[in-house]
C-alpha cells in the first residue's frame, strides 16, 4: 500500500477544512480528488507530503520519495531545464554522493525524454510554452524515483490540446514508475483519463467514492451537480481562503 489515509483532521482557526477523511491509493493506481474550490483538495496534498501537519488522524506511505508536481509548475526562474530536473539530485546529501555529474547529467536526459522533451536542457523555464514548463516538472518529479506522486490542478492554464497531452504523460508516468498517484482537478477530462476512482469532498467530508464511471452516471446528488455544473444541489460555494 502506497498511500493509506485514516481519519484526517485538519483545521485552520475554527473551520474543519479535512474532516475525517479516509481513503487508500493501491501502488500503479491513480485516485483523482475533485470538489469546488475550498473543499480541502489541495490540503489533503499538503499533508500527504509534509508541507502541512495533521491535527490528527493517520497518513501511511511506502518507504521511499513522495514527489509533488505543483499547480503551476514551480520552476525556478533562475536555472536552466537541466538544473532545475537535477535540483534534488544536487542538493540533497544521500542522493549527491550517490551519483557522477555524468550520471546526472544521463538521469536528466532520460527524464525528458520521457516527457517528450528530448534536448531541451539548456533552455531557461521563460523559453518554455506553459506545457513544456509542465512537463519539465514533471520530470523533475519524478528524477528521485518516487513510490508516489501528487499532482495539484496540472492541467491548470493550459489549452485544450496542452491538457490533454499532460493528461496523457500522467498516464504514462504510472505505467512507467507504478507509483500510487493523486490527481487534484475539477476537469473532467482528467478525471476520465487518469483516474483508476474518485472521492469528491465537500465541507472537509466525503461525498462520494467510486469510479469515473460512476461518477458520470450521476447516482449521487453531489456527483450530478458536479458533472453538471449546475448552481442547484447540496453544494454551495464556499468563500475562498487560500485552501482548496
Amino acid at each position: 500500500m502506497s498511500i493509506e489515509v485514516k481519519n484526517l483532521i485538519k483545521a485552520f482557526g475554527e473551520r474543519r477544512v479535512i474532516d475525517d477523511v479516509s481513503f487508500k491509493v493501491e501502488d500503479g493506481e491513480t485516485l483523482a480528488i475533485v470538489g469546488f474550490s475550498g473543499s480541502g483538495k489541495s490540503t489533503i496534498l499538503k499533508l500527504i507530503c509534509g508541507l502541512l501537519t495533521p491535527d490528527s488522524g493517520e497518513i501511511i506511505t511506502s518507504e521511499g520519495d513522495i514527489a509533488m508536481v505543483f499547480q503551476y509548475s514551480a520552476l525556478f526562474d533562475s536555472l536552466n531545464v537541466a538544473d532545475n530536473i537535477a535540483f534534488a539530485l544536487h542538493e540533497r546529501k544521500e542522493l549527491r554522493r550517490k551519483y557522477s555529474e555524468e550520471e546526472i547529467k544521463n538521469i536528466v536526459a532520460e527524464k525528458l525524454e520521457l516527457v517528450g522533451l528530448k534536448g531541451i536542457e539548456r533552455k531557461f523555464p521563460s523559453e518554455l510554452s506553459g506545457g513544456m514548463q509542465k512537463r519539465v516538472s514533471f520530470a523533475r518529479a519524478i528524477v528521485t524515483e518516487p513510490n508516489s506522486i501528487l499532482y495539484d490542478e496540472p492541467t491548470a492554464g493550459l489549452d485544450p490540446i496542452s491538457s490533454t497531452l499532460i493528461e496523457d504523460y500522467i498516464v504514462r508516468l504510472k505505467d512507467e514508475t507504478h507509483a500510487a498517484s493523486i490527481v487534484v482537478t475539477h476537469q473532467m477530462s482528467t478525471i476520465t483519463r487518469t483516474a483508476d476512482k474518485v472521492i469528491m469532498l465537500y465541507n472537509g467530508k466525503i461525498v462520494f467514492h467510486g469510479t469515473p464511471q460512476e461518477m458520470l452516471e450521476q447516482n449521487n446528488e453531489y456527483t450530478k451537480q458536479f458533472v453538471t455544473a449546475s448552481l442547484e444541489g447540496p453544494m454551495q460555494m464556499l468563500a475562498e481562503n487560500g485552501e482548496g
